[in-house]
């Protein structure tokens, strides 16, 4: 029995949601080789893979997707099956500050690698049969809604902040590769990730870790922010089943159906540490600061799309996945450090 074997590109996979993608893929599939390309800036770290990182099927390469030639190398080298694009700065706070960053690595990178593999999997009569580029995108890219109402993968792109204008830029130029040269792709818009390695600059984390370490937990506004959350395993089977089996040039929602308004969030977290961990840590910890510049009010995401395509569901519940995401950092403390 021949039995073949699917690599994938995954760039960015030292981050936290990539990280999370590699160890999955490899855990789900036998048959899979694994090449991860990371710049490893602030955000990307290897300890988040050290569970994998003598697997025989999984390799690691230093470098950036704004690099013509390591992309170039990476195609002359491996007959790459699956592109998975997660490399991006992702941080609102850090796009206001330094917009320009994100426009070099979220839009010139992506279209480094959309080039890449367009002149590795181009033929004369199309492109090579069992190909896939996959656009990580994100929810934020249709801006924001009211009280009422979901994103579909219809609603129009709406960004509010240099981050999520720089990611659907990288979308449209992804749509137009497939609408100008027929390339296989899928772009996936996913909801609030939440999970393990998850770095502590984003709301979970940063409560987690503040409440470790008894510091004020900043919360913008009046805290009434609503994001629809989703626990990052079920993000990743998303992707898996996108990949696998998602229609050419199609967009699928990923969302939790966990709406949760922010200070919400933050009392249900110091519940939990408090009645588990440490019983001084209180509510007295919520310091309110001043709203973020361009604060989206509420994502709610409709995957009903990719429900009745693919047959995906999310199967942890919010009430499931927060405890064991506490739990998780608590465990390793080390890696917070």
């Amino acid at each position: 029995m021949v039995i073949c074997v699917k690599t994938y590109l995954i760039t960015g996979g030292a981050g936290f949601i990539g990280s999370n993608f590699i160890q999955y893929i490899l855990n789900q599939h036998y048959s899979v080789k694994i090449i991860n390309l990371d710049l490893l800036t602030y955000a990307g770290n290897l300890e988040n893979l050290r569970s994998v990182k003598n697997h025989p099927n999984y390799k690691f390469i230093h470098g950036d997707i704004g690099d013509k030639k390591i992309l170039s190398d990476i195609f002359n080298q491996h007959d790459v099956d699956y592109i998975i694009n997660f490399a991006a700065e992702s941080h609102v706070d850090r796009s206001i500050l330094e917009p320009e960053i994100f426009a070099r690595t979220n839009i010139l990178g992506s279209v480094n690698l959309l080039n890449a593999a367009k002149n590795s999997w181009e033929t004369k009569n199309g492109f090579k049969n069992s190909k896939k580029y996959i656009q990580i995108s994100t929810d934020e890219v249709y801006g924001s809604l009211g009280e009422t109402g979901y994103f579909t993968e219809a609603t129009p792109l709406n960004p509010h902040s240099p981050y999520s204008a720089s990611k659907a830029s990288a979308d449209m130029l992804v749509k137009a590769y497939f609408d100008t040269f027929g390339m296989p792709i899928n772009i996936t818009r996913c909801s609030n990730n939440y999970g393990p390695f998850q770095f502590p600059e984003k709301l979970i984390p940063l409560i987690i870790l503040n409440c470790i370490t008894h510091k004020p937990i900043p919360i913008y506004g009046d805290g009434m922010n609503i994001r629809d959350w989703i626990y990052v395993e079920d993000h990743c089977r998303g992707i898996d089943m996108v990949a696998a089996n998602g229609s050419n040039g199609e967009v699928y929602n990923i969302g939790g159906n966990n709406e949760k308004a922010n200070i919400e969030i933050v009392k249900l977290i110091i519940e939990y540490i408090r009645n588990n961990y440490d019983s001084s840590v209180g509510e007295n910890l919520i310091t309110y600061v001043s709203d973020r510049k361009g604060h989206d009010k509420r994502y709610a995401i409709d995957a009903s799309k990719i429900n009745e395509e693919l047959g995906w569901r999310p199967e942890t519940s919010f009430e499931q996945g927060i405890k064991k995401t506490i739990d998780w950092y608590f465990e390793n403390k080390e890696w917070m450090q």
